[in-house]
Protein backbone atom coordinates (compact mmCIF):
# COMPACT_ATOMS: atom_id res chain seq x y z
CA UNK A 1 0.00 0.00 0.00
CA UNK A 2 1.45 3.11 -0.53
CA UNK A 3 0.34 6.54 0.86
CA UNK A 4 -2.70 8.59 -0.13
CA UNK A 5 -0.45 11.78 -0.68
CA UNK A 6 1.83 9.64 -3.19
CA UNK A 7 -0.61 8.41 -5.17
CA UNK A 8 -0.81 10.16 -8.62
CA UNK A 9 -1.10 6.81 -11.33
CA UNK A 10 -2.53 4.06 -11.56
CA UNK A 11 -1.64 0.55 -12.95
CA UNK A 12 -3.74 -1.21 -14.95
CA UNK A 13 -2.32 -5.29 -14.30
CA UNK A 14 -4.79 -7.04 -16.72
CA UNK A 15 -1.65 -6.20 -19.82
CA UNK A 16 -0.01 -9.55 -19.48
CA UNK A 17 3.51 -9.96 -21.03
CA UNK A 18 2.72 -11.95 -24.78
CA UNK A 19 5.86 -11.14 -26.07
CA UNK A 20 5.59 -10.08 -29.80
CA UNK A 21 1.73 -11.53 -30.09
CA UNK A 22 1.17 -8.28 -28.85
CA UNK A 23 1.31 -6.41 -32.64
CA UNK A 24 -0.68 -9.01 -33.61
CA UNK A 25 -3.21 -7.94 -31.01
CA UNK A 26 -2.63 -4.25 -31.72
CA UNK A 27 -3.41 -4.74 -35.41
CA UNK A 28 -6.69 -6.35 -34.69
CA UNK A 29 -7.59 -3.95 -32.67
CA UNK A 30 -6.32 -0.88 -34.11
CA UNK A 31 -8.58 -2.57 -37.51
CA UNK A 32 -11.40 -2.93 -35.13
CA UNK A 33 -11.53 0.79 -34.25
CA UNK A 34 -11.14 1.92 -37.49
CA UNK A 35 -14.17 0.18 -38.73
CA UNK A 36 -15.81 1.18 -35.68
CA UNK A 37 -15.25 4.98 -36.98
CA UNK A 38 -15.85 4.53 -40.88
CA UNK A 39 -19.07 2.56 -39.57
CA UNK A 40 -20.71 5.18 -37.59
CA UNK A 41 -19.01 8.66 -39.58
CA UNK A 42 -20.84 7.07 -42.83
CA UNK A 43 -23.82 6.51 -40.89
CA UNK A 44 -24.11 10.07 -39.24
CA UNK A 45 -23.43 11.51 -43.04
CA UNK A 46 -25.87 9.34 -44.87
CA UNK A 47 -28.18 10.08 -42.14
CA UNK A 48 -27.09 14.28 -42.38
CA UNK A 49 -27.36 14.15 -46.41
CA UNK A 50 -30.54 12.51 -47.30
CA UNK A 51 -33.81 14.55 -46.15
CA UNK A 52 -35.98 11.28 -46.00
CA UNK A 53 -33.85 10.17 -42.99
CA UNK A 54 -34.76 13.55 -41.29
CA UNK A 55 -37.47 11.26 -39.27
CA UNK A 56 -37.35 10.82 -35.51
CA UNK A 57 -36.22 7.09 -35.38
CA UNK A 58 -33.07 8.01 -37.78
CA UNK A 59 -32.38 11.09 -35.64
CA UNK A 60 -32.15 8.79 -32.09
CA UNK A 61 -30.12 6.15 -34.66
CA UNK A 62 -27.47 8.84 -35.40
CA UNK A 63 -27.37 10.33 -31.70
CA UNK A 64 -26.38 6.49 -31.00
CA UNK A 65 -23.83 6.64 -33.27
CA UNK A 66 -22.45 9.74 -32.22
CA UNK A 67 -22.28 8.00 -28.64
CA UNK A 68 -20.63 4.76 -29.61
CA UNK A 69 -17.96 7.32 -31.70
CA UNK A 70 -17.23 8.62 -28.05
CA UNK A 71 -17.04 5.77 -26.13
CA UNK A 72 -14.57 4.53 -28.18
CA UNK A 73 -12.61 7.64 -27.82
CA UNK A 74 -12.74 6.66 -24.49
CA UNK A 75 -11.20 3.08 -24.75
CA UNK A 76 -8.80 2.63 -27.22
CA UNK A 77 -6.23 5.00 -27.62
CA UNK A 78 -5.13 4.15 -24.11
CA UNK A 79 -6.05 0.37 -25.11
CA UNK A 80 -3.89 0.52 -27.97
CA UNK A 81 -0.78 2.23 -26.00
CA UNK A 82 -0.90 -0.36 -23.27
CA UNK A 83 -0.90 -2.96 -25.31
CA UNK A 84 2.53 -2.14 -27.19
CA UNK A 85 3.96 -0.33 -24.00
CA UNK A 86 5.86 -2.37 -21.00
CA UNK A 87 5.02 0.57 -18.49
CA UNK A 88 0.83 -0.22 -17.89
CA UNK A 89 0.60 3.10 -15.78
CA UNK A 90 -1.75 5.61 -16.37
CA UNK A 91 -1.84 9.45 -14.12
CA UNK A 92 -4.75 9.43 -12.02
CA UNK A 93 -5.93 12.54 -14.18
CA UNK A 94 -6.51 10.51 -17.35
CA UNK A 95 -7.66 7.70 -15.49
CA UNK A 96 -10.78 9.63 -14.28
CA UNK A 97 -11.52 11.17 -17.68
CA UNK A 98 -11.40 7.57 -19.34
CA UNK A 99 -14.09 6.96 -16.08
CA UNK A 100 -16.25 9.46 -16.74
CA UNK A 101 -15.61 8.86 -21.21
CA UNK A 102 -16.98 5.29 -20.47
CA UNK A 103 -19.71 5.36 -18.01
CA UNK A 104 -21.48 8.48 -19.71
CA UNK A 105 -21.07 6.26 -22.54
CA UNK A 106 -22.78 3.36 -21.09
CA UNK A 107 -25.42 5.50 -19.89
CA UNK A 108 -25.94 7.28 -22.32
CA UNK A 109 -26.23 4.25 -24.55
CA UNK A 110 -28.89 2.79 -22.54
CA UNK A 111 -30.79 5.30 -22.23
CA UNK A 112 -30.91 6.11 -26.16
CA UNK A 113 -31.86 2.62 -26.36
CA UNK A 114 -35.11 3.28 -24.16
CA UNK A 115 -35.61 6.13 -26.12
CA UNK A 116 -35.41 4.59 -29.83
CA UNK A 117 -37.63 1.94 -28.13
CA UNK A 118 -40.20 4.34 -26.83
CA UNK A 119 -40.37 6.09 -30.69
CA UNK A 120 -40.94 2.12 -31.67
CA UNK A 121 -44.11 1.93 -29.53
CA UNK A 122 -45.75 5.37 -30.56
CA UNK A 123 -45.13 4.54 -33.82
CA UNK A 124 -46.61 1.11 -34.34
CA UNK A 125 -49.51 1.40 -31.63
CA UNK A 126 -50.25 5.39 -32.32
CA UNK A 127 -49.25 5.82 -36.39
CA UNK A 128 -52.08 8.44 -37.09
CA UNK A 129 -51.29 10.77 -34.19
CA UNK A 130 -47.11 9.89 -34.46
CA UNK A 131 -46.26 12.97 -36.42
CA UNK A 132 -48.15 15.20 -33.52
CA UNK A 133 -46.68 13.43 -31.00
CA UNK A 134 -42.99 13.32 -31.69
CA UNK A 135 -42.43 16.18 -33.13
CA UNK A 136 -38.72 17.99 -34.36
CA UNK A 137 -39.01 19.78 -31.15
CA UNK A 138 -39.52 16.50 -28.76
CA UNK A 139 -36.90 14.76 -30.13
CA UNK A 140 -34.36 17.22 -29.66
CA UNK A 141 -35.59 17.84 -26.07
CA UNK A 142 -35.47 14.01 -25.67
CA UNK A 143 -32.17 13.85 -27.49
CA UNK A 144 -30.83 16.47 -25.21
CA UNK A 145 -32.18 15.04 -22.08
CA UNK A 146 -30.59 11.87 -22.23
CA UNK A 147 -27.15 13.02 -23.20
CA UNK A 148 -27.47 16.19 -20.21
CA UNK A 149 -28.68 13.77 -17.78
CA UNK A 150 -26.19 11.35 -18.11
CA UNK A 151 -23.21 13.92 -18.33
CA UNK A 152 -24.96 15.21 -15.42
CA UNK A 153 -25.35 12.21 -12.84
CA UNK A 154 -22.10 11.10 -13.54
CA UNK A 155 -20.16 14.51 -13.23
CA UNK A 156 -21.70 14.23 -9.34
CA UNK A 157 -20.64 10.82 -9.50
CA UNK A 158 -17.06 11.87 -10.52
CA UNK A 159 -16.74 14.74 -7.80
CA UNK A 160 -17.53 12.52 -5.13
CA UNK A 161 -14.90 9.90 -6.05
CA UNK A 162 -11.99 12.60 -6.90
CA UNK A 163 -12.52 13.57 -3.04
CA UNK A 164 -11.94 9.90 -1.89
CA UNK A 165 -8.50 8.93 -0.74
CA UNK A 166 -6.95 6.23 -2.15
CA UNK A 167 -4.56 3.88 -0.57
CA UNK A 168 -3.93 1.69 -3.16
CA UNK A 169 -3.64 1.80 -7.46
CA UNK A 170 -3.44 -1.39 -9.00
CA UNK A 171 -6.10 -2.27 -11.37
CA UNK A 172 -7.48 -5.69 -12.47
CA UNK A 173 -8.36 -4.35 -15.83
CA UNK A 174 -7.17 -2.95 -18.98
CA UNK A 175 -9.52 -0.15 -18.11
CA UNK A 176 -10.12 2.43 -15.00
CA UNK A 177 -13.12 1.15 -13.40
CA UNK A 178 -15.35 3.35 -10.98
CA UNK A 179 -15.84 0.51 -8.46
CA UNK A 180 -12.54 -0.58 -8.41
CA UNK A 181 -10.93 2.60 -7.25
CA UNK A 182 -13.51 3.23 -4.89
CA UNK A 183 -12.65 -0.57 -3.19
CA UNK A 184 -9.22 1.09 -2.66
CA UNK A 185 -10.04 4.27 -1.10
CA UNK A 186 -8.91 4.32 2.84
CA UNK A 187 -11.86 7.13 3.52
CA UNK A 188 -15.31 6.84 4.21
CA UNK A 189 -17.52 5.65 0.97
CA UNK A 190 -20.48 5.84 2.43
CA UNK A 191 -21.88 8.66 0.75
CA UNK A 192 -20.22 7.48 -2.21
CA UNK A 193 -21.73 3.76 -2.12
CA UNK A 194 -25.21 4.86 -1.31
CA UNK A 195 -25.24 7.71 -4.43
CA UNK A 196 -23.67 4.98 -6.46
CA UNK A 197 -26.20 2.27 -5.68
CA UNK A 198 -28.76 4.82 -5.80
CA UNK A 199 -28.06 6.32 -9.39
CA UNK A 200 -27.59 2.62 -10.54
CA UNK A 201 -30.88 1.28 -9.43
CA UNK A 202 -32.74 4.48 -11.32
CA UNK A 203 -30.09 4.20 -14.57
CA UNK A 204 -31.37 0.51 -14.99
CA UNK A 205 -34.94 0.59 -13.81
CA UNK A 206 -35.98 3.63 -15.27
CA UNK A 207 -34.97 2.72 -18.94
CA UNK A 208 -35.75 -0.88 -18.44
CA UNK A 209 -39.10 -0.07 -17.66
CA UNK A 210 -39.62 2.18 -20.76
CA UNK A 211 -38.54 -0.67 -22.65
CA UNK A 212 -40.45 -3.57 -21.61
CA UNK A 213 -43.80 -1.29 -21.43
CA UNK A 214 -43.00 -0.42 -24.93
CA UNK A 215 -42.34 -4.04 -26.85
CA UNK A 216 -45.60 -5.42 -24.71
CA UNK A 217 -47.72 -2.92 -25.96
CA UNK A 218 -45.91 -3.25 -29.03
CA UNK A 219 -46.62 -7.32 -28.86
CA UNK A 220 -49.58 -7.12 -27.47
CA UNK A 221 -51.01 -4.84 -30.89
CA UNK A 222 -49.19 -6.28 -33.59
CA UNK A 223 -50.13 -9.91 -32.67
CA UNK A 224 -53.49 -9.57 -32.40
CA UNK A 225 -53.87 -7.72 -35.43
CA UNK A 226 -54.06 -8.94 -38.73
CA UNK A 227 -52.88 -5.61 -40.68
CA UNK A 228 -50.04 -5.91 -43.05
CA UNK A 229 -48.57 -2.57 -41.73
CA UNK A 230 -48.14 -3.34 -38.74
CA UNK A 231 -46.03 -6.40 -39.41
CA UNK A 232 -43.91 -4.62 -41.21
CA UNK A 233 -43.78 -1.72 -38.71
CA UNK A 234 -42.51 -4.25 -36.31
CA UNK A 235 -39.48 -5.39 -38.55
CA UNK A 236 -38.13 -1.70 -37.72
CA UNK A 237 -37.79 -3.07 -34.56
CA UNK A 238 -35.36 -6.35 -35.08
CA UNK A 239 -32.28 -4.45 -35.05
CA UNK A 240 -33.08 -2.07 -31.88
CA UNK A 241 -34.00 -5.37 -30.43
CA UNK A 242 -30.68 -7.20 -31.33
CA UNK A 243 -28.44 -3.96 -30.43
CA UNK A 244 -30.19 -3.46 -27.16
CA UNK A 245 -29.68 -7.45 -26.27
CA UNK A 246 -25.83 -7.15 -27.30
CA UNK A 247 -25.17 -4.01 -25.58
CA UNK A 248 -27.08 -5.35 -22.22
CA UNK A 249 -25.70 -8.40 -22.30
CA UNK A 250 -22.05 -6.84 -22.44
CA UNK A 251 -22.99 -4.89 -19.42
CA UNK A 252 -24.85 -7.61 -17.56
CA UNK A 253 -21.40 -9.93 -17.77
CA UNK A 254 -19.30 -7.01 -16.96
CA UNK A 255 -20.87 -6.25 -13.98
CA UNK A 256 -21.81 -10.02 -12.83
CA UNK A 257 -17.97 -10.79 -13.32
CA UNK A 258 -16.71 -7.45 -11.49
CA UNK A 259 -18.85 -7.33 -8.71
CA UNK A 260 -20.14 -10.75 -7.81
CA UNK A 261 -18.22 -13.54 -9.54
CA UNK A 262 -15.68 -14.78 -7.23
CA UNK A 263 -15.16 -18.00 -8.99
CA UNK A 264 -11.17 -17.55 -10.81
CA UNK A 265 -12.00 -16.58 -14.96
CA UNK A 266 -8.90 -17.24 -17.05
CA UNK A 267 -7.15 -13.77 -17.92
CA UNK A 268 -8.21 -13.47 -21.65
CA UNK A 269 -11.83 -14.31 -21.05
CA UNK A 270 -12.54 -11.79 -18.44
CA UNK A 271 -10.95 -9.11 -20.33
CA UNK A 272 -13.01 -9.70 -23.62
CA UNK A 273 -16.17 -9.66 -21.08
CA UNK A 274 -14.58 -6.36 -19.74
CA UNK A 275 -14.59 -4.50 -23.03
CA UNK A 276 -17.28 -6.27 -25.21
CA UNK A 277 -19.77 -3.54 -24.04
CA UNK A 278 -17.27 -1.23 -25.04
CA UNK A 279 -16.23 -2.19 -28.75
CA UNK A 280 -19.00 -5.16 -29.86
CA UNK A 281 -21.97 -2.44 -30.13
CA UNK A 282 -20.17 0.48 -31.68
CA UNK A 283 -19.06 -2.00 -34.27
CA UNK A 284 -22.69 -4.01 -35.07
CA UNK A 285 -25.34 -1.44 -34.34
CA UNK A 286 -24.38 0.43 -37.66
CA UNK A 287 -24.18 -2.49 -39.88
CA UNK A 288 -27.08 -3.92 -38.47
CA UNK A 289 -29.49 -0.86 -38.80
CA UNK A 290 -27.84 -0.65 -41.86
CA UNK A 291 -28.89 -3.81 -43.19
CA UNK A 292 -32.00 -4.11 -41.96
CA UNK A 293 -33.47 -1.00 -42.47
CA UNK A 294 -34.87 -0.07 -45.97
CA UNK A 295 -34.57 3.10 -46.08
CA UNK A 296 -31.04 3.32 -44.78
CA UNK A 297 -30.07 0.89 -47.01
CA UNK A 298 -31.54 2.77 -49.83
CA UNK A 299 -29.96 6.06 -48.68
CA UNK A 300 -26.41 4.35 -48.69
CA UNK A 301 -26.61 3.23 -52.46
CA UNK A 302 -27.53 6.93 -53.32
CA UNK A 303 -24.64 7.66 -51.07
CA UNK A 304 -21.77 5.80 -52.84
CA UNK A 305 -23.32 6.20 -56.27
CA UNK A 306 -23.09 9.80 -55.70
CA UNK A 307 -19.18 9.62 -54.78
CA UNK A 308 -18.53 7.03 -57.80
CA UNK A 309 -20.20 9.88 -59.93
CA UNK A 310 -18.14 12.34 -58.43
CA UNK A 311 -14.96 10.25 -58.72
CA UNK A 312 -15.75 9.92 -62.35
CA UNK A 313 -16.40 12.85 -63.30
CA UNK A 314 -13.14 14.41 -61.37
CA UNK A 315 -11.08 11.67 -63.29
CA UNK A 316 -12.77 12.86 -66.83
CA UNK A 317 -11.76 16.45 -66.04
CA UNK A 318 -8.53 15.75 -64.92
CA UNK A 319 -7.93 13.89 -68.58
CA UNK A 320 -9.67 16.98 -70.45
CA UNK A 321 -7.23 18.68 -68.95
CA UNK A 322 -4.43 16.94 -69.34
CA UNK A 323 -5.70 16.93 -72.96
Amino acid sequence: MQNSTQISFVILTAYTDVGHVKYFYFTILLALYICIIFANVLLICIIYMDRALHEPMYLFLCSLCVNELYGSIGLFPCLLTNLISNNHEIHLTYCYLQMYCLYTYGTVEFCNLAIMSYDRYLSICYPLQYNNIMTPKKVCILILFVWLFSFGQFTITMALRVCLKLCGNIMEKVWCDSYLLVRQACSDTTVVNMYGLFITVVLIFVPLVIILYSYIRIFKITFRSSNGPNKKSLNTCVPHIVSLINYSTGCSFEMFQSRVLTLNMPPTLRIIISVYFIMIPPLVNPVMFGLKLTKIRDASKKFFQRIILLKFRTCNKTNNMCA
